[in-house]
């Protein structure tokens, strides 16, 4: 039996024609679950809607902790007192936010005293009155804003979206 050698020229250009045409072939693909028409161009998922609690049954100033989109999300929504820009509510006071500080996803409490969010890890400072913007610290970017709907009838208070990107997370639904 005789060996037959090849040499690399032989091989990239047989390979490359191989690939051309494996690249040409339309395959049909039948699936169920493929994405609507409606859908096929979104690039986000849809945010499921989940309770935050009663306006009116909100303490002022305090923090009021609640997990969004998932479990392992947790966060704070917060009553001023005063209106702020994105608020919601009877009065446009009511905001939310990630609890996990945006540098290296430590946990961020709620101080009313200064009325800013602090990060004790690495001591970034987060102000909820301007959309959650980062103040001071090691972080760099602003807390995930926690998207919010009010319905005046029941009083109520729904966590409907995020705007930022929550930490160690690749996408905010999981």
């Amino acid at each position: 039996m005789e060996d037959v050698k090849f040499g690399r020229r032989f091989f990239l250009k047989s390979g490359g024609a191989a690939a051309a045409i494996a690249g040409s072939v339309v395959i049909p693909i039948h699936n169920a679950n493929a994405a609507t028409p409606a859908t096929s161009g979104s690039t986000t998922l849809p945010y499921p809607k989940r309770a935050v609690g009663k306006a009116g049954g909100m303490p002022v100033n305090e923090a009021t902790s609640f997990s969004y989109p998932d479990a392992s999300s947790p966060c704070y929504a917060i009553r001023m007192g005063n209106p702020v820009p994105g608020g919601v509510g009877p009065n446009s006071d009511i905001v939310a936010f990630s609890a996990m500080c945006t540098h290296m996803g430590c946990p961020v409490a709620y101080d009313g005293g200064s009325r800013t969010f602090k990060c004790g890890c690495h001591f970034s400072i987060f102000d909820p009155e301007n959309g959650g913007q980062m103040v001071c610290g090691q972080a760099t970017e602003d807390l995930p804003k926690i998207k919010l709907e009010y319905d005046a009838k029941t009083d109520s208070v729904q966590a409907v979206g995020v705007d930022g990107l929550i930490y160690g997370r690749q996408s905010n639904i999981l």
